[in-house]
């Protein structure tokens, strides 16, 4: 849920005197980008995963507090919920064998968090929503102690002015319609999000592809399709997400007001685009002010922080976000992947993660690029469906046309990743293990959507009704898990 903050409410003068730092925030950082020299020369990448936390009988378990206590890793930190945490994983290079290594660093760190987790009567469980998640678990104390989402849930009912309403159907008619009197839906939506650290030059065609991959992503990672009880879309947690933090009342929906979960409207040349359409059409939800001058420290040979232009760019909620930090005193940018559900396992967190890093890297550099032949609308479409249908879902591609996103990713995207991810310099063994998975969801036409769906179906086909089905799929899907097999092996009930 991006940095701390100081208060949880902010007066109108906070405001103003918040909006004019973010304007000179992005002068100067426009400076920067024609005067700086960035951090580049050996690209990182990175990755934060959220989790989910139940108790004995797979319900949420709302004490992260007492998690992270007994976890005691800086790695593990809080979310939204109280059945929130997040794995925060320190950058480190693609190329080599260092992907076998994390996983390795991974699952050894997740089976020692969920260890102490039992100590203290829960289990951590990587998914994208929590399939026993119930209306009513949001009626006691749910939030984290933090100021940030405090400040950030009053933000948005401020600007609405009215409840959240969260509409979804599903493809057989289930639905969901409910008001929500604060972002508590939000915290349903846990996910994994990849990062990647790119030149000033190289931004722009690294974002204009991650965009363009975003549908096939989550029709090969989809695994959030039930909210509230319901069967809904394979990844549910798009339009949840989009939802729950919308800021606009029903009457600037109409007026065509920008969402602040924002696909976006255009390709783009610069990061500076991304940076500039954030301040020019979206209010701060969260007015820290700090005492930093950056023309000052940048006129001194320094690195400006740009704190209140990044506060702000955190609370605008782009599937792929641009990322202006610094380290040791040197600034780098980064391109943030939003898109991906957590879980199944580790091993097909980190499968998600090579088809992304090696299809962006191919996609990026190619002669004709791949934002030069496919409309905007038409990826935002390809994004919807696949959110919508998993990997059933019916895409376009330039070049071939309309078909499946199975079929997309089997025989054009993942022979396209591995070439991508040669040019980084990944190892063979690496390419092997995480495209063969891939290759076999494909196959088998089973991501997590499919396995938690038909699991729940064999429950209820054996007599179960829905809340017990899913109770007992969520048993399952949890011993699964720890197991780090690939969802597309795993047994059904």
């Amino acid at each position: 849920m991006g940095k701390d903050v100081d208060v949880q409410s902010y007066t109108r003068e906070d405001r103003q005197r918040h909006r004019e730092k973010v304007h000179q925030n992005l002068d100067v950082f426009e400076r920067m980008l024609a005067e700086s020299q960035f951090d580049d020369e050996r690209p990182m990448t990175g990755l934060e995963i959220e989790l989910n936390l139940v108790d004995e009988e797979g319900n949420p378990s709302f004490h992260n507090a007492e998690v992270l206590a007994a976890i005691a890793d800086p790695s593990y930190q809080t979310e939204l919920a109280q059945y929130n945490i997040e794995l925060n994983v320190d950058p480190r290079p693609l190329p080599g064998e260092s992907a076998l290594t994390l996983e390795e660093d991974l699952r050894a760190s997740l089976n020692t968090a969920d260890a102490r987790a039992r100590e203290v009567g829960s289990h951590i469980i990587p998914i994208g929503i929590l399939p026993t998640l119930r209306p009513e678990h949001f009626e006691g104390e749910w939030m984290s102690d933090n100021n940030r989402y405090v400040a950030l849930n009053d933000s948005i009912f401020v600007a609405r002015g009215e409840d959240v309403a969260i509409d979804i159907e599903g493809p057989t008619g289930e639905r969901v319609h409910t008001f929500a009197g604060s972002i508590a839906p939000e915290s349903a939506c846990t996910s994994v999000q990849l990062h990647l650290q790119v030149s000033p030059a190289d931004f722009a065609p690294h974002w204009n592809a991650a965009q363009a991959v975003c549908g096939p992503q989550l029709a090969l990672a989809a695994n959030s399709p039930y909210l509230f009880g319901q069967r809904l879309h394979a990844e549910t947690r798009i339009e949840l997400f989009a939802q729950a933090t919308d800021t606009r009342p029903i009457e600037l929906k109409n007026q065509g007001v920008r969402p602040r979960v924002f696909f976006g409207e255009r390709w783009v040349t610069s990061i500076f685009d991304l940076f500039e359409e954030n301040v020019r059409y979206f209010p701060a939800l969260l007015a820290d002010t700090s005492d930093e001058d950056p023309i000052a420290v940048l006129e001194a040979g320094g690195t400006p922080r740009l704190p209140e232009l990044c506060l702000h760019n955190g609370t605008v909620y782009r599937w792929n976000r641009p990322i202006y930090d610094t380290n040791d005193g040197r600034p780098h940018l980064r391109v943030e992947n939003r898109v991906l559900p957590a879980g199944p396992t580790i091993a097909d967190i980190m499968a998600n993660a090579a088809f992304y890093y090696g299809l962006v890297r191919a996609l990026a550099y190619e002669d004709r690029p791949i934002w030069t032949r496919l409309s905007f609308a038409a990826a935002e479409q390809n994004f919807r469906a696949c959110a919508r249908d998993g990997l059933d879902a019916r895409v376009y591609w330039p070049g071939i046309g309309d078909l499946t996103a199975d079929e997309l990713v089997l025989r054009h995207l993942i022979p396209t990743a591995e070439r991508g991810l040669d040019d980084w310099g990944v190892a063979q063994s690496v390419r092997d293990r995480y495209l063969g998975i891939l290759e076999g969801r494909c196959t088998s036409g089973v991501n997590g959507a499919v396995w938690q769906t038909r699991a729940v179906e064999r429950f209820q086909e054996s007599g179960l009704d829905r809340a017990e089905a899913l109770r007992r799929m969520t048993g399952l899907y949890l011993e699964h898990a720890h197991t780090n097999e690939p969802v597309h092996t795993w047994a059904l009930p």
